[in-house]
């Protein structure tokens, strides 16, 4: 198993398809300790999150669970784009999050659900993140040129 923070490349094809606009619908998945699957660049899609084998294609039972979380994870929320010079750059303005919970993670999958499922990016925690009876929280990169959490420069 390994997690490697990356922008898929199938998201960058699709990108400059037409494919993923701001009025679809995106979310984000917790990844368990002791996943198999290997997540990086090379993630299509998060498939049916919690159910099958996990593969490039699902992330199947390599999705967390735990007190509080909800299989496919939480919606996003104030999807924005702006630039500066020649970066431009996409995030979210609210920090997803899991109240009163209780989970163990490694990374995370940012995927548009309005599209079939297409994973956006991956996210590694470097270790295991384990919050107990509290509120998980993933803090997003400052908006801005080389900051934010999708970056095209």
């Amino acid at each position: 198993m390994a997690v490697t923070s990356a922008l898929c490349t199938s998201y960058k094809k699709e990108l400059l398809s037409g494919v993923h606009l701001s009025t679809d619908t995106y979310k984000i998945l917790l990844l368990k300790v002791g996943a198999t699957g290997t997540y990086d660049a090379t993630v299509t899609n998060a498939g049916t999150p919690g159910t099958g084998t996990p593969s490039l294609a699902n992330v199947g039972t390599d999705e967390t669970s735990g007190t509080g979380y909800t299989t496919g994870g939480v919606a996003m929320s104030g999807f924005t784009t702006s630039f500066s010079g020649t970066s431009v750059w996409l995030t979210w303005t609210t920090n997803p999050s899991w109240a009163a919970s209780t989970i163990s993670a490694i990374g995370a999958i940012l995927y548009n659900v309005t599209q079939g499922n297409k994973v956006v990016a991956i996210i590694s925690f470097g270790g295991t993140v384990t919050d107990t009876i509290g509120t998980f929280t993933i803090t997003l990169p400052a908006a801005g040129a080389g900051t934010a959490i999708i970056n095209l420069v």
